[in-house]
C-alpha cells in the first residue's frame, strides 16, 4: 500500500502542473477540474487540505489514509488515454447514498472561505462513492429547493432541477477523501460543455450501477473515487493534437511502472524489447484479455506516435492492432462511455 505522504507528494506535484487534469465522481456523474497555464490559481497546502482553486473551480484532498493510486492506459480510437485512479476499498468508499433532495446546511468545508456560508444541498442521486451536491446563497433558489426537499430530484413534476439549471449554482462533488467544486454556469441542455471546470450528470449511465467505465482496469475490491490525468504526449487538455513529447511520455511510463498492474507492465516491456530486437510479432501471442489487448495497442500507438523509425513496427501493428475497427467496437464504446459518463454537462 502506498503511504499517504507519498500520495500527497504525487498530488502536490500535479496540482502545481497546469497540464494535469482531475476528475472526481462515479460512472455517469463526474466533476472535472483543469486550469489554463496563465490562469491565476490559489494553492492550499495544509495538514487537512491539499487543494488548488481558480475563479472557475477547484479540487481538494484531505485524509488520504487507505487511498490506493492505480495507473492505467487504454486504447481508444486511433490513440490512447491514460490516468491514475485514486481508489478506496469497496468496503470503505461509500458515501451517504441519499435518495431525495436534502438540505445539509452551510458548507463549512468549502475550498474557499468565501463559500462557507453557502447552503449545501445533496441532490439525492444515490451514488456509491460520491455525494453530488449544489451550493447556493441565492434566496429564490433556496426557497425552491426547500420546497422540493424530501422528493427525488427527477420525480415527475419536481421543478427543482429546472430551478437548478436556471440558477447555475456551484456544483460540489464530495468523496471520503476529497471534493471537486465547479463555479461556472450550467449550460442549457442543448449547450456545449464549457472550457475549464465543469460537471456531467447522465442518469441513464448512473442507472447501470457501475463505478467506472468498462475500459478502465481497476483492481478487484477497489473503487475509483477520483482521477489524476497527467499531461498527454500527443494532445493538449482540449484533446487537440500536439507534437509528440518524449519527456511527457517517459513521465507517465514511470508512473505506470510505479502504480500500474505489474503483469501489464511486463507485457508492455516484452513488446518493446521484442520490437527493439527485430523479433516477429508472433513472439508475443495475441492477448485474450481485453486489458492486455489495450496494453499492447497503446504500446504500439505510442511507438508510432514517437516518430522513431522502427523496422517491423507496421507488421506488429497489423498483427496486434488490425482488429481495432471491429474488436474495439466494444472496447472503444466503453471508452466513449468513459468520456461521456463523466454526461449532460452542468
Amino acid at each position: 500500500m502506498t503511504a499517504p505522504d507519498d500520495i500527497r507528494a504525487l498530488l502536490r506535484a500535479h496540482l502545481a502542473d497546469p497540464a494535469s487534469q482531475w476528475n472526481l465522481g462515479t460512472f455517469g456523474a463526474i466533476a472535472e477540474f483543469m486550469r489554463d497555464s496563465n490562469e491565476p490559481v490559489e494553492h492550499t497546502d495544509k495538514t487537512h487540505l491539499l487543494a488548488a482553486t481558480t475563479a472557475r473551480g477547484g479540487i481538494g484532498f484531505g485524509d488520504l489514509t487507505g487511498v490506493t493510486p492505480f495507473a492505467s492506459e487504454s486504447a481508444t480510437g486511433q490513440g490512447w488515454n491514460h490516468r491514475i485512479a485514486l481508489c478506496l476499498p469497496q468496503t470503505a468508499c461509500a458515501m451517504n447514498r441519499r435518495t431525495a433532495l436534502t438540505e445539509l446546511g452551510p458548507d463549512g468545508d468549502a475550498l474557499r472561505e468565501q463559500d462557507r456560508e453557502g447552503l449545501l444541498f445533496d441532490m439525492g442521486l444515490d451514488t456509491l462513492q460520491v455525494d453530488i451536491c449544489i451550493r447556493t446563497s441565492a434566496p429564490a433558489l433556496i426557497d425552491a429547493l426547500r420546497a422540493a426537499c424530501g422528493r427525488p430530484l427527477f420525480e415527475a413534476g419536481n421543478a427543482a432541477m429546472a430551478a437548478i439549471v436556471a440558477a447555475g449554482p456551484h456544483r460540489v462533488f464530495i468523496t471520503r477523501f476529497g471534493r471537486c467544486e465547479v463555479y461556472q454556469p450550467i449550460p442549457p441542455a442543448d449547450g456545449k460543455s464549457p472550457e475549464g471546470p465543469h460537471t456531467h450528470v447522465l442518469p441513464k449511465l448512473m442507472r447501470s450501477g457501475r463505478t467506472h467505465a468498462a475500459t478502465e482496469l481497476v483492481p478487484a475490491g477497489l473503487v475509483p473515487c477520483a482521477h489524476l490525468v497527467p499531461a498527454h504526449p500527443v494532445k493538449d487538455a482540449m484533446g487537440r493534437p500536439t507534437p509528440f513529447d518524449a519527456t511527457v511520455q517517459e513521465q507517465f511510463q514511470d508512473l505506470l511502472v510505479r502504480y500500474g498492474d505489474a503483469e501489464l507492465v511486463r507485457l508492455k516491456q516484452s513488446v518493446l524489447a521484442a520490437i527493439a530486437a527485430g523479433a516477429a510479432p508472433s513472439t508475443v501471442p495475441a492477448p485474450q484479455d481485453r486489458f492486455a489487448r489495450h496494453a499492447v495497442r497503446a504500446t504500439l500507438r505510442q511507438l508510432a506516435a514517437s516518430g522513431d523509425v522502427l523496422p517491423g513496427l507496421s507488421t506488429w501493428i497489423s498483427a496486434h492492432d488490425e482488429r481495432r475497427a471491429e474488436d474495439a467496437g466494444a472496447d472503444d464504446a466503453g471508452a466513449d462511455d468513459a468520456a461521456d459518463a463523466y454526461g449532460h454537462a452542468s
